[in-house]
């Protein structure tokens, strides 16, 4: 195997690590909310009024999925439903203060986890690992299906910085 194919099947094997990780530490940090209700949830309180088919369109899931999320977001209070104002034939979705409280106490301990991780970073080494994570996010997204390109470059965030050779 070349060097190349070296270091891409070690950060597969990372981000596989990474996201195990991740969703542990969800549990631990609220074991009703997991990390795709907290992602969801984050969603909601950037973007209140949202419906359940834009939450499946913006995260790449299946609506099934996203039904059974909101469902438990409601169930625990999190999340209510209000007709939409423009069509009140939709329902849109929007955090409940609840829901406010608890994604905040989350986001401020998942915050507080990922300051002790690069506790020893320097700043230029955090700056780069931040840039990478950004290209390669966006070039994931670039890869979404034709029909996704208008959410894409909507959702794109100007301004993030780029890695070395973009």
């Amino acid at each position: 195997m070349g060097d190349r194919d070296e270091a891409v099947e070690t950060i597969q094997r990372e981000m596989a690590a990474f996201a195990r990780r991740a969703r542990a530490a969800a549990a631990r940090m609220h074991p009703e909310l997991s990390l795709v209700s907290y992602t969801l949830l984050a969603h909601l309180d950037d973007r209140p009024g949202s419906r359940a088919t834009d939450l499946a369109a913006e995260f790449l899931l299946d609506k099934s999925t996203v039904s059974r999320q909101v469902s438990g977001l409601e169930q625990l209070g999190f999340v209510e439903r209000r007709p939409d104002p423009r069509d009140h034939r939709v329902q849109v979705l929007h955090p409940t203060p609840a829901g406010a409280a608890v994604l905040a106490a989350a986001t401020a301990a998942r915050r507080e986890a990922f300051r002790g991780r690069f506790a020893g970073w320097d700043e230029a080494d955090l700056d780069r690992f931040a840039s990478y994570l950004v290209s390669f996010n966006e070039a994931a997204a670039d890869q979404r299906a034709p029909e996704d390109s208008s959410a894409v470059s909507a959702a794109a965030s100007p301004g993030q910085g780029s890695a070395p050779g973009r």
